[in-house]
């Protein structure tokens, strides 16, 4: 999902491979939404942008230090302006999950996005049921937690293309048009790039942290689903916290191994404090100066400990 307005971090990028042209047709509740929500479709759906191919402009994407406050650092302990005007609040397991009941996303005062910061610190992922929630509303969300992610390159056709001369970036993958950073996740549309079997079952149905390979990585994601389906479909959501079998914006560290860490011997806990492993991304990228050996992946060293800037909860991963 990108803030207000995000100037360029990079150069240009022109290296690019061209997207291809989608034409599966809409599911009808998500047509309606975006309809509702007042989305340009006529230039098909989703908007997809060139990808860049080398890994140096990749690598060069956000990478600097970016100043962050974690809202839950701003919140009350006890988050009563959240857990009191919902109807009811449920604890899905001992460790992980919570839903809140009876509140829309949209209508959240910044008191209760502070505390609801905290609590997916805390719970590591939170459910919000039937929410009339627009794209734009979702990243304006999205923008109280922090700079929202977006993959970026310069492109004065994507400036022609919306209208806005203030965001100068593009994003890289599937996205509601209009509104950059927000991604669309569709397991239809993945299957026409690759098909999925028991090895690889396709999207994002593998255990992964988001952007890992960034030099401060993702925090927090915002998934709503806009078409579910009647069976299967199920995502699994793991945290560290009590070690249990995830809800992105950017930030400096990411909130989902703290019950594992807990979960080691002191000895172990001791000995892998202080200590780095090295990242990688999920995508690959050529070498410009060695193209021929193939697509490489970004890799990023990161603590293998990190602590929760809110919650001072140490977490592994």
């Amino acid at each position: 999902m990108a803030p207000h307005a995000i100037e360029p971090t990079i150069p240009e990028i022109k290296d690019v491979a061209q997207p291809k042209k989608d034409s599966l047709p809409l599911p009808p509740k998500s047509r309606a939404r975006l309809e509702k929500a007042g989305i340009d479709l006529s230039g098909g759906y989703p908007y997809r942008p060139a990808r860049p191919l080398y890994l140096d402009d990749v690598y060069n994407i956000r990478n600097e230090d970016r100043p962050f406050t974690d809202a839950g650092s701003r919140a009350d302990p006890e988050k009563k302006e959240l857990l009191g005007a919902a109807k009811e609040v449920i604890h899905l397991t001992r460790h992980v999950g919570t839903e809140i009941v009876g509140l829309q996303l949209k209508d959240l005062n910044d008191k209760q996005k502070d505390e609801l910061a905290l609590l997916i610190g805390e719970r590591s992922v939170v459910f919000f049921r039937d929410q009339d929630i627009s794209p734009q509303q979702q990243k304006a969300l999205g923008e109280h937690f922090g700079e929202i992610e977006i993959h970026v390159r310069n492109d004065n056709q994507f400036y022609e293309n919306y209208g806005n001369t203030n965001l100068k970036t593009q994003p890289q993958v599937p996205q509601v048009p209009g509104v950059p950073g927000v991604s669309v996740i569709w397991p239809a549309l993945q299957a026409t790039e690759y098909s999925a079997h028991f090895r690889k079952p396709g999207g994002a149905s593998r255990w992964h942290t988001d952007l890992v390979h960034e030099k401060q990585p993702a925090g927090i994601t915002h998934l709503h689903n806009d078409t579910i389906p009647s069976l299967g479909g199920d995502t699994l959501w793991a945290s560290g916290y009590g070690t249990e079998t995830h809800y992105t914006v950017q930030k400096s560290v990411t909130d989902l191994m703290i019950g594992a860490y807990e979960k080691l011997s002191p000895e172990f806990r001791k000995f892998i404090d202080g200590k780095t492993a090295i990242y990688r991304s999920a995508h690959p990228y050529l070498d410009r100066k060695n193209p021929e050996a193939g697509p490489k992946f970004i890799e990023r060293e990161h603590p293998l400990v990190r602590t929760h800037p809110a919650t001072g909860w140490k977490a592994y991963g």
